[in-house]
């Protein structure tokens, strides 16, 4: 039963509130922004959306929640229907082993057709160049081809890969929906990139705005887990010889930035270079958890993707001016470009480290590497007579090799140089 209070009995309960107020502070705009970034994060990755896969009901939600998000902060639907642009896909049929009796045939597996949706917005300021800033939204769902899990079907949230994405270029729309720019703005949240770049290809091969005006392109993916020394990897700085000064002058927040020039990685800013817009890619590594279940939202550095928020402000009112961009083509170093190789060693390279070699930033159980003794940490300097000073010559080495060969493999462990002996599978 509800008691009636004394007039004391207010006074001391609103005393009591203002001193509990007074103690705690109001949050801070960083940590409001943090926060939202969090809810983003644990709703594309919570388990009631199995993983978004493209072409699924569980996508529809997602593409439903993204548009109504850019709707409620003002900006205009740019899709071929309203906020979407929906588009479809046939893959590569299967190959699948047939057993009749004691003889065994292949043949090609059955497949139909997917049908992926794009969310595009736009703010249209009637300004003669536009930027273009994206996220594919997409992910394993129970773990396809490109999982690697071994341990049998589970839902791959995908919280870093790529809620996390998501989750800046949302908090980039907020803050840009009342900025005064020199530019039209375009957020593009892709389906399909997990399937090969499907969403972004798709777009700019048919896209809702000139691409001929785009002054730029920014693309998040896996943004979640900065490490403790706030390294950044930026892809795409040869893309435009305007990039290097802005982003120096971007850098307020003493990042450790790793810059590489190519426009050409497997993100979906590669289509956009290859309609040769400059680009530019942010990348906070790869993980242990990287196309596992466990890449949980619980993990997620929510201040180092504050930090790569304020960075890609900054980087924006730096290219803020009516100057256009100009574009240049770069040294291509992605998988169609890099050596062919059958083997591996069945480690996830550190794409950061930006010392001498390739160093080692997990190692798969049952694997060359592995069984050879190697771990986590490991800079791995020469294959056989092949010397590493890079990832691109860890893949010209790893080209010289078949499966079942040995081969000697130097590297550096707490900096003492050892060795073991590798069998290629």
């Amino acid at each position: 039963m509800f008691k009636a209070r004394t007039v004391s009995s207010y006074i001391l309960f609103s005393v009591l509130i203002t001193f509990l107020f007074g103690c705690y502070p109001q949050r801070s705009e960083e940590e409001l922004r943090q926060k939202q970034m969090n809810e983003m994060i644990q709703f594309l990755a919570d388990d009631s959306l199995h993983g978004r896969e493209t072409g699924s009901v569980d996508e529809k939600q997602v593409t439903k929640h993204l548009a109504s998000l850019f709707q409620s902060l003002g900006y205009d639907a740019a899709g071929d229907s309203g906020y979407f642009q929906t588009f479809s896909k046939v893959p590569h049929p299967p190959v699948q082993r047939i057993t009749e009796g004691d003889s065994t045939s292949f043949g090609m597996g059955t497949v139909k057709e997917i049908f992926g949706t794009n969310v595009i917005a736009k703010r249209d300021l009637g300004k003669d160049s536009w930027i273009v800033i994206g996220a594919h939204h997409d992910h394993l769902v129970m773990g396809d081809e490109n999982s690697l899990f071994t341990e049998g079907r589970a839902i791959h949230n995908g919280a870093d890969d790529n809620a996390s994405g998501v989750a800046v270029m949302m908090s980039i729309a907020e803050a840009l929906a009342k900025e005064d720019l020199n530019d039209n703005l375009l957020f593009i949240a892709f389906s399909g990139e997990e399937k090969g770049l499907w969403g972004s290809n798709y777009f700019c091969d048919h896209p809702t705005i000139d691409l001929a005006k785009v002054k730029y392109m920014l693309n998040y993916d896996m943004v979640g887990r900065m490490k403790e020394d706030h390294t950044l990897a930026v892809y795409g700085n040869g893309t435009s010889p305007d990039w290097n000064d802005a982003i120096a002058k971007a850098n307020k927040d003493s990042l450790k930035l790793v810059l590489s020039e190519s426009g050409v990685g497997p993100s979906d800013h590669t289509s956009f270079y290859l309609e040769d817009i400059p680009v530019l890619h942010f990348f906070t590594g790869q993980h242990e958890d990287y196309h596992k279940p466990s890449d949980d939202w619980d993990k997620i550095n929510y201040e180092g993707m504050e930090r790569i928020y304020q960075f890609s402000m900054n980087l924006i009112q730096e290219r803020n001016t009516d100057a256009d961009m100009p574009f240049t083509k770069t040294k291509e170093d992605d998988h169609d470009s890099a050596p062919g190789f059958k083997v591996t060693l069945g480690v996830i390279p550190d794409y950061l480290f930006d010392g001498e070699g390739m160093r080692i930033d997990g190692v798969r159980e049952e694997r060359p590497a592995f069984n050879a003794g190697m771990i986590k940490g490991d800079v791995v300097l020469s294959m056989g007579e092949h010397a590493v000073t890079d990832m691109q010559t860890y893949m010209e080495g790893l080209s010289m090799f078949e499966a079942g060969d040995s081969t000697e493999v130097k590297f550096l462990r707490n900096d003492e140089e050892q060795s073991t002996t590798v069998i290629w599978d």
